[in-house]
């Protein structure tokens, strides 16, 4: 009797400019299996279908409790595609709102997803900040050096706690400039079986 084995989620994040997003497509041209799914490009569909926002860095201004509803469908659609598939899930550990850190997968979306591997995309707060200024396709907010810093910080200690509550391994990766292929290399590691 061939018993289906469950999907595999691969949780991959970082701060804005870290480039997880390009780390993760440039895996994929490699990598086969996998399904590649944006979470905030999910909440962003289901916001602006409810007529709650016209652009996607609009998001974290929300309301908690409106994104939390967002997050929760958002996580319910992700755990129909992971029935048949294999997902890497490309989202924020915390979201800085203008009321602090929110956590990107609080408990409830946790229990929903039951996630494998998390994985931290880090880089130096220069670096980040260099990229974000060179993006202009993003409306973010200006942040410094230091709290770009802080805010790796804080999704190291919240990734940390995801993992405790959900048996998953941490992996942090380093995507220093000019050193792309290095860290894709690293990230491909973390897909063979």
């Amino acid at each position: 009797m061939n018993e289906k084995l469950p999907s595999k989620l691969i949780v991959v994040t970082g701060v804005p400019g870290s480039g997880t997003t390009t780390v993760v497509k440039k895996a994929l041209e490699k990598a086969k299996g996998y399904r590649f799914i944006n979470y905030g490009d999910i909440m962003f569909d289901i916001a602006k279908r409810k007529g709650l926002i016209s652009h996607r860095d609009e998001i974290r201004k929300l309301d908690q409790n409106t994104q939390r509803m967002i997050q929760k469908k958002a996580a319910e659609e992700i755990a129909k595609i992971m029935e048949n598939e294999n997902v890497i899930l490309d989202t924020h550990c915390t979201v800085a709102t203008p009321k602090g850190y929110l956590p990107g997968l609080p408990e409830y979306i946790l229990r929903i997803l039951k996630p494998n591997i998390f994985v931290i995309i880090e880089a130096n707060p220069d670096e980040i900040l260099g990229r974000r200024l060179k993006d202009t396709s993003r409306k973010r907010d200006i942040t410094s050096e230091k709290e770009i810093q802080e805010h790796q910080q804080i999704n190291r200690s919240i990734a940390t706690s995801y993992c405790m509550l959900t048996g998953a391994t941490l992996k942090i990766l380093k995507n220093h400039n000019d050193r792309l292929d290095e860290c894709v290399n690293n990230f491909l590691k973390l897909l063979e079986d």
